[in-house]
């Protein structure tokens, strides 16, 4: 360093030492200019322009030192100093990180502290708390800076402010508490970053459930954490653990907190994870440890409690074994275990739950030695003990067995079943978490429900009590429930000899026991007196001395002797023969009389054996037909049949009424129960033959002829079932069964009737089938609850019309039922809507039908409130309509009646949670503003029947609703999958498409849905729209249109009729009707849109319909101008300007131009010259400087002027087109326009004047401003009128080759060469036109193919007639081809 370097650096520091900055500045400056690369200089400078303010030059300056001498410690300090001014905290910790490494490679351990000291501060101040984390770790041995500041002297307790570094030191050489706060803070911020993770999560389409994504959370954080994952050299846990100056307490708590941990990755991790099995025995292992020496950590004993696989609680080998229930292996949980945690534990829930549980059996306290009996001081029933535990801990394994087990104990089957299920999928919720199987525990779980089956109402469910039957035998053969239940479940079917078996194996396995054993004993002695009655009553006897001598036990006794006694009973009792038939058929009439059906079968069939059996005693072999001998006993039969038909085992009722009508043909009972047979097996034509037989034989017979009726209306016969019904009710005219199914055939009809389209007649039926309810409640009140059903059902339906043609009949009705019902609406309706006044001046619209649907739904509860069949059922009906009527109420008004709705719904599913209707029409009233319910109940649906097609289309519509579009397409996707008719699937796959922008697919899957036969209306419209809007489309007005449009005016005709007073559809239908022609059909359906819209704007005015009634009135002005109404059509332009606002909106600035031309045409041919081109001029200047619009209202203009026909208006019009072109030179209408009227006058000029231009385009240009190619088209014209044909052709020629796809262009150019006579390349040339047409185009194609070949050109020309037997060109083309082959 220089003599002038060392001076100037000496002068710097003296004025920073006097605060001079300034001069220090210049000072060290000057060294910079000498020495470039002077360090000290730097940092004077930087320290200098810190203290003038100059932040930013400063920092750049250390930041040079830095790079000239990053070991040095000076600029280092001074940044530092430079970022706590400025409050960079991060930057200051960084900084503060690189000085702590600085004096740690100069073994300043006191800087070093320091330093550290200094960090921790900012960053406890300052700092996240994981950078707080991160910072403690340098006190710990891993660190690079503890064998640096592992060298300070152990604090000072005495003096601890002797030394700036105290804190320190005392964490360098007691490290504990720095253990703790890592602990402490890491933990936090982990249960911080789940808590916001799962929130950020939880909320994304698609995301797993909540438990899972816990998991998926928790696997991320703990397998990078440094809590409870090893470090470089140990974890904290076993730090705190193995520390010398760990207290117990600590050390208890650690233990607890790592089990904790070690249980949630336990749960977290993938069983295919092969870490799982490694936390889960070292899981096991400490939690093993925790029980073995009595440590008292709930959680631990609990995880040790719900991991164990054992089939008995309480109990050990010693216990006597006549608890049977209890028996236990040294694997179960014996009572020293229970007794412990009870100890460890006394007030937590579950040693309350064992306390009472143990009480409750008397169980053995203490070891295998001991016999004392186990007291608690209890002050209530242990029983009510035990089901208070259990409600606070539903999801324990331990409870739920033992609240199960003392339900079975009880004989409360139901509870003991539904606890079990509950605890066998807490089993499978263990399973899956744990990747362990607990075998006995599911083992004692399907004990459970397999006795409570067994027991419960015999033997109703005996089928899903074998099946856990069997697997139990399956685990363990000698299992004594699993024995004693199959053996019930035999014995209740009497197959004896099977349940003997069984019940003997039982009795094997316990000969001492007096309570199963002896019960095992007495079943196995009463199976055997079934096949034997002496050896049984023997073995009862046997049973009878045991049970003698115990007390308390008179029920058992009793029983016995009952049993001893029916065996002498049978051992002496006469048998009737069996062929006694007379006796048998009075028995049999007796035990019928009785409804004993099971007796009257075995009576009948004792009689059918005495005469033969099924088979008339001839063997197979005989040659005989069993099935065509005559019967000698046809009572016996007819009886057969019955039993056979309650027992709805129609083909066996069938078969057997037909055998005994063999043996009188005549007689009429059986043929009616044949009949009854036929119709409930669905054989409805058969069944008819039958009763009409029936009806021969006993014409007086109105139950024949009920039934006749009854088959009919479920045939869809129902006008002639109508007819049955009549001619009952002609001679019983009360009879309430009869009114009731007259009133559902009405019903049936109406639905038919407005289904198919003739709404005038639904409504007619609807109100019938009301009126005939009404009769039938009037005469006989005790159908009440069936008959509000059908009515609310009927007036349900009726809502849907919208505008009823005999609205008196309606009110009527109407009036009627809302008198009998609206003073006894129920507390379920209060406050939540009122009857509509329908005063006789008001029009009766759907909505009043509507409230008195509700009303009835909710009458139909209150008067069949005793029939809790019917009640899930009639709570859906009165949600479903309660749920319409809020569709159609304002919004924000009806938040009471939707919680009614939901709550009516939930009701419903409460009581009967299988019902797909119920889960869908859940989702449906949830399907706009709570989306995520609407979708739990939609899957719900499907859950339960995944075949469900209204559920899975419900599912698509929602999503799509929401803007899921892949989840709609597959839900659809599977809709259609499971039925390809189902019209709302195809619906939704083409609103797919309409939201994708795929507008000709959406066009397609319309017009495939409005095919079927579903009720879709708004599918028709939408399909109409769709059809107008591609007709309307500029470039594919050339192509056919004529069966689109046909097809949107059928099915607006079918839409109409449904909705005849949606406005939007009349409209719709008129401008279709419009461009097929029919303009006074289309000014009749205008009109009343017309007057649809003038009577809502008047209830609402609403701006909207102010507009869609401006444009009504323009498009009836234009069709009233077709049909030459010219005064007309001029009123109607004048109303839809004297209502357009005057503002700039395009939509308006439209409308405008377009009435105000319409006006002018109109007005020029009323001969008002003047008016219209004042109209005109007008329409010119609306039109502004909008260059498409005018440029149309020109063209329009001019053709109306070259209309008038005189040479002045003539030159103008050319004079107008001219003029347009110059100023929008791509206007092609102008072109084409100006092209025409020179071919018109064969001025030549005029015409290459108009296309020269575009056809100097380039030819990509020139096809996207020419998309249906008239150019072309007007240049083959041209020449073809100038009669040049070769120019002609060449110019088509060319067209093709440039687009060689255009179809309509190879038809023009066969069709001129056809001209020519050239028919051999005419056919080449639609040669491969036929190759890919569809029949649209096969139509325009097939005439002139038949002109082109010269093989088979009349059956080409017969196609074309079948294709479009209208086309007068086509049976031109057949007499052509056909005078041609003659020749």
């Amino acid at each position: 360093m220089s003599s002038f370097a060392k001076s100037k650096l000496k002068a710097a520091r003296d004025a920073i030492g006097k605060k001079k900055y300034e001069q220090a500045r210049e000072a060290a400056a000057q060294v910079l200019e000498y020495e470039p690369d002077n360090y000290t200089a730097y940092v004077f400078l930087g320290l200098a322009l810190l203290e003038l303010g100059q932040h930013e030059k400063s920092e750049q300056l250390y930041r040079k030192a830095i790079e000239l001498k990053d070991d040095q410690i000076l600029a280092w300090q001074g940044i530092a100093k430079l970022h706590e001014q400025t409050q960079k905290w991060n930057d200051l910790a960084d900084t503060l990180e690189h000085m702590m490494q600085i004096f740690a490679k100069n073994d300043d351990a006191t800087k070093c502290a320091e330093t550290l000291q200094k960090l921790m501060d900012i960053l406890r101040q300052h700092g996240t708390r994981r950078e707080v984390i991160q910072a403690l770790y340098f006190y710990l041995p891993e660190s690079s800076l503890y064998p640096v500041l592992s060298t300070l002297p152990p604090p000072d307790a005495t003096n601890p402010t002797s030394t700036s570094i105290s804190p320190t030191q005392s964490a360098i050489h007691n490290s504990l508490a720095v253990y703790e706060e890592l602990v402490s803070l890491t933990e936090r911020e982990e249960e911080m970053f789940i808590k916001s993770e799962f929130d950020k999560r939880r909320t994304r389409l698609g995301a797993p459930k909540p438990e899972q994504l816990k998991k998926d959370i928790g696997i991320e954080i703990w397998h990078s954490s440094k809590v409870k994952q090893p470090c470089e050299h140990s974890a904290l846990y076993n730090d705190i653990l193995n520390h010398p100056s760990t207290s117990d307490e600590l050390r208890r708590a650690t233990e607890s907190k790592l089990v904790r941990y070690k249980h949630q990755l336990f749960l977290a991790l993938p069983s295919t994870d092969p870490e799982k099995r490694q936390v889960g025995m070292q899981l096991d292992e400490m939690v093993h440890g925790i029980v073995t020496i009595g440590i008292p950590d709930e959680f631990a004993w609990c995880i040790w409690f719900e991991g164990k696989d054992y089939d008995t609680v309480g109990t050990e080998q010693a216990i006597k074994l006549t608890m049977i229930t209890e028996l236990a292996t040294l694997e179960g949980l014996g009572p020293a275990y229970l007794k412990q945690f009870i100890e460890l534990f006394p007030t937590s829930t579950l040693a309350l739950m064992l306390t009472g549980y143990l009480t409750y059996n008397k169980a053995a306290y203490g070891d295998e030695e001991s016999t004392e009996e186990l007291t608690f001081a209890v002050d209530s029933d242990p029983y009510g003990i035990i089901l208070d535990a259990f409600s606070a801990l539903p999801d324990s394994l331990l409870a739920n067995m033992i609240t199960a087990r003392v339900h079975l104990q009880e004989l409360e089957y139901t509870d003991a079943i539904k606890v079990a299920e509950s605890g066998l999928e807490l089993v499978r919720r263990y399973e899956s978490n744990a990747a362990r199987e607990l075998q006995e525990v599911r083992k004692a779980f399907h004990i459970i429900l397999a006795t409570s089956f067994v027991h419960l109402f015999p033997p109703k469910h005996h089928p899903r009590a074998l099946y856990f039957l069997n697997d139990v035998l399956k685990q363990d053969p000698t299992n004594v429930d699993g024995l004693m239940g199959k053996g019930y479940v035999f014995r209740y079917a009497e197959k004896w000899e099977e349940a003997e078996v069984l019940f003997a194996q039982a009795a094997e396995q316990l000969p001492d026991d007096i309570d199963k054993g002896v019960e095992a004993k007495e079943e196995s002695a009463w199976c055997l007196s079934r096949m034997d009655a002496d050896a049984g009553v023997d073995a009862l006897k046997e049973v009878f001395e045991t049970l003698k001598d115990i007390e308390d036990r008179d029920t058992d006794k009793a029983r016995c002797l009952w049993r001893i006694g029916r065996c002498y009973w049978d051992l002496g009792a006469f048998e009737l023969d069996a062929r006694e038939s007379e006796a048998a058929r009075r028995l049999a009439e007796g035990f019928a009389d009785e409804r004993e059906w099971d007796l009257v079968e075995v009576v009948a069939r004792r009689t059918i054996d005495g005469e033969g059996g099924m088979g008339a005693g001839m063997g197979e072999g005989d040659g005989a037909a069993s099935g065509k001998y005559l019967p000698t006993n046809a009572w016996a039969w007819k009886a057969l049949g019955v039993v056979e038909l309650i027992r709805r085992n129609y083909a066996e009722s069938i078969k057997v009424f037909q055998v005994a009508l063999r043996a009188d043909v005549d007689d009429q009972l059986s043929w009616l129960r044949l009949g009854e047979a036929y119709s409930k097996a669905g054989r409805h034509a058969a069944a008819l033959r039958a009763l009409g037989r029936a009806h021969e034989l006993q014409p007086d017979d109105w139950m024949c002829t009920y039934f006749i009726g009854e088959v009919q209306r479920q045939a869809g016969r129902l006008a002639e079932a109508l007819i049955s019904f009549q001619s009952i009710l002609d001679v019983r005219p009360t009879e309430a069964g009869v009114l009731l199914s007259v009133a559902q055939t009405y019903l049936d009809l109406a639905r038919h009737q407005r289904f198919t389209g003739f709404v005038t007649r639904a409504e007619q039926s609807f109100i019938s089938c009301v009126n005939v309810v009404l009769v039938a409640i009037r005469e006989s009140p005790g159908y009440r609850g069936v008959a509000w059903k059908i009515a609310a059902d009927a007036l349900f339906e009726l809502s849907v019309i919208t505008v009823f043609a005999d609205e008196n009949n309606v009110r009527e009705t109407v009036t009627v039922v809302c008198e009998i019902i609206q003073d006894q609406s129920s507390a379920r309706l209060a406050g939540l809507f009122k009857f509509t006044t329908l005063s006789p001046d008001d029009r009766v619209t759907g909505l009043n039908a509507l409230e008195a649907a509700v009303a009835a739904y909710d009458y139909r509860i209150t008067v069949g409130s005793s029939d809790e069949t019917a009640l899930p059922s009639s709570l859906y009906d009165l949600a479903v309509a309660l749920h319409e009527w809020i569709l159609k109420q304002p919004s924000g008004t009806t938040g009471k009646a939707l919680e009614a709705t939901n709550s009516f719904l939930v009701q419903a599913l409460q009581i009967e949670p299988g019902n797909v209707r119920f889960w869908v029409a859940l989702g449906d009233l949830h399907f706009a503003q709570k989306p995520k319910l609407s979708q739990h109940a939609y899957i719900k649906a499907i859950e339960v029947d995944t075949k469900n097609v209204v559920a899975w289309t419900k599912i698509g519509l929602l999503y799509l609703y929401h803007n899921d579009i892949d989840l709609a397409t597959q839900a659809f996707t599977k809709a259609q999958t499971l039925d390809p008719d189902h019209t709302l699937a195809w619906i939704g796959q083409a609103l797919i498409a309409i939201t994708n922008g795929h507008e000709a697919d959406a066009r397609t899957l319309l017009e495939h849905a409005v095919s079927m036969t579903a009720d879709v209306p708004m599918a028709d419209l939408q399909f109409a729209l769709r059809v107008l809007v591609t007709v309307n489309d500029s470039n594919t007005v050339r192509a056919p249109n004529t069966d689109r449009l046909l097809t949107a005016f059928f099915v607006l005709g079918r839409y109409s009729q449904r909705c005849p007073a949606d406005a939007c559809g009349l409209h719709i239908f008129g401008l279709i009707c419009e461009h097929l022609g029919k303009l006074e059909q289309g000014v009749e359906y205008i009109s009343r849109a017309i007057t649809l819209l003038e009577a809502a704007y008047e209830e609402k005015e609403d701006p909207i319909v102010e507009r869609q009634f401006v444009i009504a009135h323009t498009n009836i002005a234009r069709l009233r101008l077709g049909l030459q109404d010219y005064e007309g059509s001029l009123a109607s332009f004048e109303n839809a300007l004297s209502l357009l606002p005057e503002d700039a909106e395009r939509e308006s600035q439209i409308l405008r131009v377009q009435a105000q031309y319409g006006s002018g045409l109109a007005s020029f041919k009323m001969g008002d010259l003047q008016a219209a081109m004042a109209a005109f001029q007008a329409a010119l200047e609306s039109a502004a400087d909008d260059l498409v619009l005018r440029g149309q209202v020109t063209v329009l203009l001019a053709q109306t002027m070259w209309a008038i026909g005189t040479p002045e208006f003539r030159e103008s019009a050319k004079g107008l087109l001219l003029d347009c072109i110059t100023s929008d030179p791509e206007n092609l209408m102008a072109i084409n326009t100006l092209a025409g009227m020179g071919i018109l006058t064969e001025d030549d000029g005029l015409v290459d004047a108009a296309l020269s231009e575009i056809l100097s385009l380039p030819v990509e240009q020139r096809l996207e401003l020419d998309p249906r190619r008239d150019v072309t088209y007007l240049l083959v014209q041209h020449y073809l009128g100038l009669g040049d044909p070769d120019k002609a052709v060449k110019i088509a020629q060319k067209a093709l080759h440039v687009e060689p796809s255009n179809l309509q262009m190879r038809r023009e150019v066969a069709s001129s060469l056809l001209m020519q006579g050239e028919r051999d390349a005419a056919s080449a040339i639609l040669a491969s036109v036929a190759l890919n047409q569809n029949i649209a185009e096969a139509k325009t194609t097939l005439a002139l193919s038949a002109l082109a070949q010269p093989m088979q050109s009349q059956r080409s020309a017969q196609k074309a007639i079948m294709l479009e037997p209208g086309q007068l060109r086509n049976w031109q083309t057949l007499a052509y081809v056909r005078a041609q082959e003659s020749l």
